[in-house]
């Protein structure tokens, strides 16, 4: 049996780490954070957590240094209080695009914050939606990366749309879009993309039909909105009619704003795994939260009892609305299998 279900929460999400607690019918574990003068992040465990199950709500959004320094130094003030143990749930985990080398002399950045954030201390790792998910491997201890494919489905099921097309703004998005695609039993289209430089896309084609379609971009992130406008743009002139977009991190740099409220977007659905400011909550945008799937896994990883019985529930809703048989899902994750 697991000790005492405790959440405690960094800054950067706190409004999520509040719903999750609520959900739960629990209170935050009370914990001091601020910064000395030079900078320095402090952390204190206001209570007692010895022999407690400690779940850390700490997504590395934007400062991603400033909160991924934040969530090490919360992980180590834990280690040094003897909880029996310490997940570290990442709704957002920043750095996940440097993943891998593409020219001479760069870091897998991604591979070094996963084994800083191991050494630690943590126990587990929960995650949702990595970038890739090969991420997941760089960890040596147990992980989840978990998915929100039956709930967007639910979304779009209830807005009543026809003729949809699922788009993936470049190639390494075509399993996302496929997936989703698969559960609510409709075609896929592929923007074929280049990027010359990190930051700037450059689209060139279309790969399939969208032509008087219905259609709805998915991807992980919106960052700067330069491959989703891109990508809005050349769908246009492909004649699509309507246009949707689906994206479960919610960067929002730069000139990202500028861009979606030009755009001719109708829509941007995205989560709550990273704060929206009210200075960047447009019209447009509309969010879902990740706070009850995110209870639930806490819930029964705490209880050690399955995660995959609450995806089948929802497929099985989702194919209750379709009429039509659900995709073959792997259990724990909400996955597909190949």
């Amino acid at each position: 049996m697991q000790g005492e279900l405790k959440i405690i929460s960094g800054t950067a999400n706190k409004s999520l780490a509040i719903e999750v607690a609520k959900n739960l019918k629990i209170k935050l574990t009370p914990v001091d954070i601020h910064k000395f003068s030079d900078g320095e992040i402090y952390v204190r465990i206001l209570e007692s957590v010895r022999g407690s199950d400690v779940y850390i709500v700490q997504p590395t959004s934007p400062d991603a240094n400033l909160n991924l320094m934040e969530l090490l130094i919360t992980i180590d003030a834990l280690k040094r209080s003897s909880p029996q143990r310490i997940t570290a749930v990442i709704p957002y985990f920043g750095y996940a695009r440097q993943d891998k080398k593409i020219v001479a002399r760069e870091p897998i950045t991604a591979k070094l914050v996963a084994k800083m954030i191991e050494s630690a201390g943590v126990h587990r790792v929960m995650t949702f939606e990595l970038h890739v998910p090969q991420v997941q491997g760089f960890f040596d201890i147990p992980s989840d990366n978990l998915d929100l494919i039956p709930i967007y489905a639910e979304h779009i099921l209830n807005k009543k749309l026809k003729d949809l097309v699922f788009v993936a703004p470049d190639v390494g998005g075509a399993a996302r879009a496929r997936h989703l695609a698969r559960v609510l039993h409709a075609p896929i289209a592929i923007v074929d993309k280049r990027r010359p430089k990190p930051g700037i896309a450059k689209v060139e084609n279309v790969i399939g039909d969208v032509k008087n379609k219905t259609v709805i971009i998915i991807d992980d992130i919106i960052d700067t909105a330069g491959t989703i406008t891109e990508a809005v743009s050349i769908l246009k002139k492909h004649g699509a009619k309507d246009i949707y977009v689906l994206a479960t991190h919610p960067v929002l740099s730069g000139p990202a704003i500028k861009r979606l409220q030009k755009s001719p977007i109708k829509e941007i659905l995205v989560t709550n795994t990273i704060e929206i400011p009210k200075k960047k909550m447009i019209k447009k945008i509309k969010v879902i939260s990740i706070a009850p799937l995110l209870s639930e896994t806490i819930k029964r990883q705490h209880e050690g009892t399955p995660m995959g019985v609450v995806y089948d529930k929802l497929y099985e809703k989702v194919k209750k609305r379709t009429h039509r048989k659900p995709p073959n899902v792997v259990r724990k994750t909400g996955g597909f299998q190949a």
